[in-house]
């Protein structure tokens, strides 16, 4: 199983389209997805005593990041860096053992002309440190307000092959480190 995360919790984001594309082309290669939409973290979360105690709710969120084979995270970029609820969701995932040698690959997106690739290098450095292997190939798509549709279709065909190339090779990617298809 993937873990597909949608890295904001923005409403209106182009964050959470992209994702479900991601998602829709993992199914079609064949392998089993799981979803994290952040917009959807438990409210007490946000509490600083989540620290010491998780809210309701968040095990939904950590059993799935615990068994995924990889975690494939579409991030925007937001001043400069990736938003502050991912790090929040990062910081309350358990440690090590949540990221530990977990095969992980980043789709940036940003309404500016790099398409999140501050964002995507900080977030690396982050899973580094948890000691994540990181897929190499990294999809950013800049100005997204017009390369998607609404739904999160890319516009142009290019973008939508560097989408595909890349998710279904970071689903070989996982397969090679974890043994195991699909």
């Amino acid at each position: 199983m993937i873990a597909v995360i949608a890295g904001t919790n923005r409403p209106g984001s182009k964050t959470l389209p992209i994702a479900r594309w991601v998602r829709k082309i993992l199914v079609d290669n064949g392998d089993q997805v799981t979803f994290l939409d952040l917009a959807r973290l438990p409210p007490g979360l946000m509490d600083g005593t989540s620290y010491a105690t998780k809210p309701d709710g968040f095990e939904m969120f950590q059993e799935p990041i615990l068994a995924a084979r990889g975690i494939l995270t579409v991030v925007p970029e937001y001043n400069g860096s990736f938003p502050g609820i991912l790090k929040y969701f990062i910081d309350m995932l358990r440690f090590p053992e949540s990221l530990y040698e977990k095969p992980s690959g980043f789709i940036g997106l940003s309404s500016g002309r790099w398409g999140a690739i501050r964002a995507v290098e900080q977030l690396q450095m982050v899973f580094q440190y948890r000691h994540a292997h990181l897929y190499g190939r990294r999809v950013f798509i800049s100005n997204v307000g017009s390369a998607i549709t609404e739904t999160g279709t890319p516009v142009d065909p290019d973008l939508a092959q560097r989408l595909n190339t890349m998710v279904c090779g970071f689903s070989m990617f996982c397969d090679r480190l974890c043994g195991e298809p699909g």
